[in-house]
């Protein structure tokens, strides 16, 4: 279990290298002893993005959204519609979602491994933006629990929730994605409107179809 620096507070920091823990080393040298001992528990939360394209060089980031799972506070993000228009198109969208992915020590999606974190990376490392480095915050991909623990015909997310009778998934409409980076003022607006609910509905039922499985799996997590 790993614990994302950028979550600890100079408190945190200090007491780690300055203390021990019950093994005789200091807490930076043991910092899972500090978390346990201190009672703390990761931050954990459900991540997922809606995208023009399926792939970043072709495609841009309309919005994401990332659940708390302690809290089951959402934060939710939308492109700026003044920016599509003036060529810095997903740049500060990617920018604020760093911020936000590194109030995390656990990211979980769905997929997430072959499209949302490559996605988010590839975007970042085009806008020159600070993308999380290796082991800073871990990462797990439901996709894979389900396609390990349950035998479907599909393991989409739409069919494993389905299956379970989790309730909340609502069909793709084309259009609006066309919509969002083709169109302008009120029919723009209230495409984007459409896709950051799709976005919502996609992390709440990720949260319930994970915590569903969760009791079935080895609790193994990567690094995003």
């Amino acid at each position: 279990m790993r614990f994302n620096p950028h979550t600890l507070s100079a408190k945190d920091l200090r007491t780690m290298f300055a203390r021990k823990c019950k093994h005789g080393h200091l807490y930076s040298e043991h910092p899972n002893c500090y978390f346990k001992e201190m009672g703390r528990t990761q931050k954990v939360g459900f991540i997922d993005i809606e995208t023009s394209n399926l792939d970043a060089n072709y495609g841009i980031i309309l919005t994401y959204c990332i659940l708390d799972d302690e809290t089951d506070e959402i934060i939710k993000r939308c492109i700026d519609v003044t920016d599509l228009a003036n060529g810095k198109f997903d740049k500060n969208l990617n920018k604020q979602l760093i911020q936000d992915m590194l109030q995390f020590d656990l990211l979980i999606g769905y997929f997430s491994t072959r499209f949302d974190i490559p996605f988010i990376r590839s975007r970042c490392l085009k806008w020159h933006l600070e993308f999380p480095i290796f082991k800073s915050i871990e990462h797990k991909d439901l996709y894979y629990m389900v396609k390990r623990l349950l035998k479907l015909n599909s393991n989409r997310l739409e069919v494993a929730t389905k299956f379970l009778s989790i309730r909340g998934k609502n069909h793709v409409l084309g259009d609006a994605w066309m919509k969002a980076v083709m169109c302008t003022g009120d029919i723009q607006q209230e495409a984007l409107a459409y896709i950051l609910d799709h976005n919502v509905r996609d992390v709440h039922i990720t949260k319930k179809l994970y915590h569903r499985l969760q009791n079935y799996d080895r609790g193994i997590t990567k690094s995003i």
